[in-house]
């Protein structure tokens, strides 16, 4: 009878071991080629940095940082408001002075849009980006030297 539990015995350790040796095969094949794709992309991203003739500084434009909005918005009850914080990217330096002059322009351009929304109006992607245009047009159209690229929200909060 011993005989018969030392076999049993026997298999069965060589199954755990089979089994172990099996799993880990399929870990290293599976770190292998994670590491390989891992690899490749960070020579893709590479060779795309050198093939750039635009330098990355030159991407962006100077960027003015505006202080917090917070508006009610137009929904019926005026129970809402939206707290937004915005950076201006401008095209030139230069127009970096004329902004600074003209703020209280540019933010009471910014106070008379902000309030006429609704939360419908901007609780999508869309509605954010009619939003950012609608923001665009009135500030460029005060602005004698240059205009403002794009606006970037770093804050959207409706509550």
């Amino acid at each position: 009878m011993s005989n018969k539990i030392l076999i049993i015995l026997i298999g069965v350790v060589m199954v755990l071991m089979l089994g172990l040796g099996g799993g880990l095969f399929m870990m290293w094949n599976k770190l292998s080629a994670m590491e390989t794709r891992v690899q490749s992309t960070a020579e893709d991203a590479e060779q795309d940095d050198q093939d750039s003739s635009v330098p990355v500084d030159k991407l962006l434009g100077p960027i003015f940082s505006l202080d917090t909005f917070i508006v009610n918005l137009a929904d019926k009850g005026g129970k809402r408001y939206l707290r937004i914080t915005i950076d201006l990217e401008l095209d030139s330096e230069e127009l970096e002075s004329e902004v600074k002059k003209r703020l209280p322009q540019v933010r009471d351009s910014i106070l008379t849009i902000l309030p006429t929304k609704r939360f419908d109006d901007i609780s999508s992607a869309k509605g954010k980006t009619a939003l950012r245009d609608q923001m665009l047009e009135r500030i460029n159209g005060l602005l004698a030297r240059g205009r403002v690229t794009n606006i970037y929200f770093k804050e959207f909060v409706v509550q």
